[in-house]
């Protein structure tokens, strides 16, 4: 954190980061002057940052600053000079967001938010059961039947995706660039047959990790509960 000067200028700000988590709200805020506000989210993530600010002085200006450190000792450096500004994080690892209050030239006040990204994970299970019992009905990415985000295995911090189905001729059957989204084991509308399909996934992590995953699926109605475990780079 970087203390203001003993310039003396009135500054008030609140700054807030908000971004959507399971399709809930959620906004973090930042005190100015203190230690810094800290979340850990996956890629890709989009957050609204506002400065909140108000009462400053003729001829105070705003800045943020996003300073990146990522893997392998990357960096970035972005400063941007607006009041209220969003940012898409896409790559794993910290970046410290800094709103600075800045009066000729020196700091008055300022206030950080510490975000970091996680790594990535991505896994494709190798069996499902799409009979309408809402277990295992959609066949996707790890943790696509979950809805515990935080559940191991569930895929993180995965910003490009392209996953595509074929059966045992190589007649594709379905594809997808959601990770979200799966295959809910039909063909033009019509439920397909029981059996050994096959999965292509082409993906690329926050971390620059590139997925390449080849595997057969088993497709299997007659059943409730399915094998999800494995899945990897091929």
């Amino acid at each position: 954190m970087v203390f203001m000067t003993s310039l003396h200028v009135f500054a008030d700000i609140a700054p807030t980061a908000t971004y959507l988590k399971n399709g809930e709200e959620v906004t973090v805020t930042a005190i100015p002057d203190e230690q810094a506000a800290e979340f850990t989210e996956e890629a890709p993530l989009r957050v609204s940052f506002k400065a909140n600010a108000s009462s400053l002085d003729e001829g105070a200006t705003l800045e943020w600053h996003f300073s990146h450190k990522g893997a392998n000792d990357s960096s970035s450096e972005v400063t941007r000079y607006e009041e209220d500004t969003e940012y898409n994080f896409t790559e794993s690892g910290l970046t410290t967001v800094t709103l600075k209050v800045m009066q000729e030239g020196e700091l008055v006040s300022s206030a950080e938010f510490r975000v970091t990204i996680s790594e990535s994970h991505l896994e494709m299970p190798n069996a499902f059961s799409p009979n309408d019992d809402h277990i295992n009905d959609i066949y996707g990415a790890k943790g696509v039947n979950s809805d515990d985000p935080n559940s191991t295995g569930h895929y993180k911090s995965i910003v490009e995706f392209h996953g595509y189905i074929f059966n045992r001729w190589g007649q594709k059957l379905f594809e997808w660039t959601d990770i979200s989204k799966g295959w809910d084991g039909k063909y033009n509308g019509h439920p397909v047959k029981d059996g050994v399909y096959f999965v292509l996934v082409k993906a690329r992590g926050a971390d620059g990790i590139e997925y390449n995953i080849r595997r057969d699926i088993n497709l299997i109605r007659s059943f409730n509960e399915v094998s999800t475990s494995g899945g990897g780079d091929e």
